[in-house]
């Protein structure tokens, strides 16, 4: 995982981010390109009650003050980050060595930064807090949906350490299947992994002591656990089973339901993405 991309917005879970995408470079020697997307001007003209309109000048203005800032904001907190971790930009750094840079650019929507992740190994993000409209959850969703690349889903407090014990909350997915293939240069760092399934919260495919089996014929050391669900949602349980292992990061396959009916009935995905107190890789 050597390039990772650090969405940068303005707001709760900024530090943690940026400590997420510092805790893997770190152990990668990787390159972590901060990302700010500002939105663009809008239109002058806008369709409007009588027909189309002309946007009042002073909105239009106000608009351009408010992103020229957060973007000044954003790329101030990112030098801020990039000196206080001593790392040299990309033009300056020895091989191997961890680097970083900046980047801004001018979007229409969240989509950009789905565009800008599939030439990264990682994307990293911070979870919706309630209340606050940063961390974006679409640029999460667009992250996860677009890039075809992994995800890194930071809580909104900064965690002192990431990979060291990994947990899987495997329920047979292709999903999940696919965030542990993308996760394996992390699982080979770490000290533990926990393969944790929950009761009733599985679809039909391979049980967790066969994923536990194959994980062992790569080298390591792995523990199983079936946990019962009780009164708990699934993921609750994941969440609550991973923190009582003593989990630094969960790797969790998204939205093995689709992401419409987990809005409309819940479902794991979207309880972690809203509750998660620590790292979450997630892939789709």
């Amino acid at each position: 995982m050597r390039n990772i991309l650090a969405h940068v917005e303005p707001g709760p879970g900024l530090e943690s981010v940026l400590r997420c995408a510092r805790l893997v470079a770190e152990r990668f020697g990787s390159y972590v390109e901060g990302y700010h997307m500002r939105p663009a001007q809008p239109d002058i003209v806008a369709a409007g009650a009588d027909g189309f309109v002309a946007a009042a000048p002073d909105l239009i203005a106000g608009f351009e003050r408010e992103t020229r800032q957060r973007a000044r904001e954003a790329a101030a907190a990112f030098e801020s980050f990039r000196a206080e971790w001593g790392v040299p930009r990309p033009s300056a750094a020895r091989p191997g060595e961890p680097c970083a840079d900046w980047r801004v650019e001018e979007t229409f929507g969240p989509g950009a930064i789905g565009s800008r992740g599939r030439i990264f190994d990682l994307v990293v993000v911070g979870r919706p807090v309630s209340g606050s409209p940063t961390p974006s959850t679409a640029a999460l969703e667009t992250a996860l949906f677009e890039a075809g690349r992994p995800i890194l889903v930071a809580p909104p407090q900064p965690p002192q350490g990431l990979g060291e014990r990994i947990a899987i909350a495997w329920n047979g997915s292709t999903e999940t299947a696919r965030t542990v293939a993308f996760g394996m240069p992390l699982l080979e760092r770490a000290a533990a992994v926990l393969v944790l399934e929950i009761e009733g919260g599985s679809v039909p495919g391979p049980a967790g002591s066969e994923l536990a089996a194959m994980l062992r014929r790569h080298g390591f050391a792995v523990e199983e656990r079936v946990a019962a669900r009780g009164e708990r949602s699934i993921g609750q349980a994941m969440l609550e089973e991973a923190a009582a292992w003593g989990a630094d990061l969960l790797f969790k396959g998204a939205y093995t339901q689709s992401r419409l009916r987990q809005m409309i009935f819940g479902g794991a995905t979207s309880h972690i993405f809203a509750h998660a107190e620590l790292p979450v890789f997630a892939a789709n």
